[in-house]
This record gives C-alpha cells, sequence and structure tokens, in this order.
C-alpha cells in the first residue's frame, strides 16, 4: 500500500471513529431532530425526581423555552378500566401556554385540546380539555362545552365524587359541577413523568408597561418578524385581576405563541395577535377554581398596550379590556 492510500485508509478511520463518538442515543432519527427536545426532568409514580431537576424546568420556561410532557399509562387502569388490557400507552403532549409563577415555579396547560375516547373517537359531547400540569405533576382540568346545551348546575363548590374502579386516580375538588365549565384538581399517578424543552428562542426585546425598554430593542424585534422569524410573547401579571386580592397577588409571567404579527414602520410599533389561551389565577402550585380562570385573545404592543377579547366560558359571551403590561418578546 503507498503512502496515499494509507493517508486516504487512516482519514475514513478518524471520520468513523469521530461519527461513532458524537452519535446521540437516538441515532434512528434525523439528525436535526436530535437537538430541538431536551429532557431536563423526570418524575416517578409517587411524582418525586428520578432525573434531572426542576431549575432546569424553571430556567428554560424563564428563557422562553416551549414545553412538552411525556407520561405513561395502562390502557385497563385509565382509559377502560373494564377492559382487560395491561397495554402501556405513552402520551407525549404539548403546553402550547407557560406559566412562571414567582420566578420559580412552572405550570403548562394544552390550550387546543377537544377530548379524545381512545382508541376510537372523540369525546361524547364537543368541549375543550384544558389539561393544566404543574413541575410537581399535580394536574388539573377545565372543560368548557361547545355544544350549547343547557346547564343544569351552579358555580361553586360540588360534592366530590370517588373512583372506585381508577385506583391511580386522585380528586381533590370539584367546582361548577353541571354548569357549562366544570373544572376539577387531581393527581393520576402516571407511571413517569418527563418534561421536556426547546429551548431556541432569543429574547430581542423587554419593555416596561409604559414600554419604555428595558433591554434590546423594537427594531431588533421587527428585523427578526421581517426575516420570516416565529414571535413568542412573555406577559407580567396578565392574570392578576382573577385573584381575590389582586394587590397582594403573586407575580407570574404567561408565555403565548403569536399567530399574526404587525409592523407600523414610521411609528416603530410593533403589534402582535397571539393565539388563544386560558388565563388562570397565580398560585403555587397553579389550579382552577370556580371564576379563577377564562380564555382569552390578546391583542399586544410594544408600547405596554394589550387588549384582551375574553370568552367567558360559563357563558360563551365575549368582553374586550384594555391594560398595560410588562412584556418580553422572543424570536425563534
Amino acid at each position: 500500500m503507498d503512502v496515499r492510500h494509507l493517508r486516504l485508509l487512516i482519514g475514513m478511520v478518524i471520520v468513523s471513529v469521530i461519527a461513532g463518538c458524537t452519535r446521540t442515543p437516538s441515532a434512528n432519527l434525523p439528525h436535526e431532530l436530535d437537538n430541538f427536545w431536551t429532557e431536563v426532568l423526570e418524575l416517578n409514580a409517587s411524582r418525586q425526581i428520578r432525573g434531572g431537576n426542576e431549575e432546569n424546568l424553571v430556567d428554560a420556561i424563564r428563557r422562553g423555552a416551549d414545553l412538552r410532557i411525556l407520561t405513561e399509562f395502562i390502557h385497563g387502569e385509565h382509559i377502560d378500566p373494564s377492559a382487560d388490557s395491561g397495554e402501556l400507552i405513552r402520551e407525549v403532549c404539548d403546553f402550547q401556554t407557560t406559566y412562571l409563577v414567582d420566578d420559580r415555579w412552572v405550570a403548562g396547560i394544552m390550550q387546543f385540546r377537544q377530548p379524545i375516547e381512545l382508541p376510537k373517537r372523540f369525546g361524547a359531547r364537543p368541549s375543550m380539555s384544558f389539561f393544566l400540569y404543574n413541575q410537581d405533576g399535580e394536574q388539573a382540568i377545565a372543560r368548557p362545552f361547545l355544544d350549547g346545551r343547557a346547564d343544569t348546575g351552579r358555580l361553586g363548590t360540588a360534592p366530590v365524587p370517588d373512583h372506585p374502579d381508577m385506583l391511580k386516580y386522585h380528586q381533590h375538588d370539584n367546582w361548577d359541577a353541571g354548569t357549562n365549565a366544570p373544572s376539577h384538581n387531581f393527581v393520576y399517578d402516571f407511571e413517569v413523568f418527563r418534561y421536556f424543552v426547546r429551548n431556541d428562542w432569543r429574547q430581542v426585546l423587554q419593555h416596561d408597561a409604559d414600554g419604555t425598554v428595558v433591554s434590546g430593542s423594537v427594531d431588533a424585534l421587527a428585523a427578526a418578524f421581517t426575516n420570516g422569524r416565529q414571535i413568542k410573547l412573555a406577559v407580567r401579571g396578565l392574570c392578576t385581576d382573577l385573584s381575590s386580592h389582586p394587590d397582594s397577588a403573586l407575580d407570574h409571567e404567561v408565555f403565548i405563541h403569536t399567530a399574526s404579527n404587525y409592523y407600523y414602520t414610521n411609528q416603530k410599533l410593533f403589534i402582535a395577535g397571539t393565539n388563544p389561551f386560558v388565563r388562570v389565577r397565580p398560585a403555587i402550585p397553579l389550579q382552577y377554581a370556580s371564576q379563577a380562570w377564562d380564555m382569552t385573545w390578546l391583542m399586544a404592543r410594544t408600547d405596554g398596550v394589550a387588549v384582551h377579547r375574553r370568552l367567558n366560558p360559563y357563558t360563551l359571551k365575549f368582553s374586550e379590556h384594555k391594560e398595560r403590561y410588562a412584556m418580553r418578546w422572543f424570536v425563534r
């Protein structure tokens, strides 16, 4: 073998070794998929930390990261207790709205979900399934119905039903039973909770409620938007009015994806219309309660002004409200 061929062989070996060393455990996936989502926290069925830590989850959400949670459950325990099935089901859900409460607590809400009766159909009544998960595995559900059927209940507390055929389901309370928007807080002992984040958002602007820039610039936001970047918004104090005592409400930020964006080039005013999302009274853990949540669209501006178009989940009637908020703007 001459020197040229020897060098070529050595080069091929080196490339092979490097590729082997850098291959991730999910080598079957396209490379670009490997880098998007990172697991930062894992809880066991008792909701004890089995991997990662809460600090990394909190830090990621603080920096605008998206959130997904994987859970596992047994079909015959969770979906159909009458079925003789021990099949394990894995579920991964997007939590399109995320909350950072008191700068130390994370919760997420599934804002687009309708109920599904696995494995065949949707739920019997059209409704939203606003599942809410906290960083410690505490869960909740609010279910505004969309079929216009007259309600028969009343606002407030109601007896908590037993679940004798679902031994892993622990319902804590029962709000607004029989109304158009019942809710309750609970824990289901999933086999595992795995929290994943996609942490590729970049903050380009922060301003106070008067629109005074704290960091970054409207120009940077407008330039990213003009180049086709996605926009995400963090609004501080967005749910304070839902508190019984607003003056002492917990500090919080709500992170929302925008759906439509506009830029007034002479005024240098950026405006975003958000996706619909769920507002919840700030608390640790985040929980539903009677008249302590609603559904909202937001038109937010970089001068601090934000207009709510709120949907009352009990009456399905809209109202509009104008407020000012400190905000942070992210791009991807």
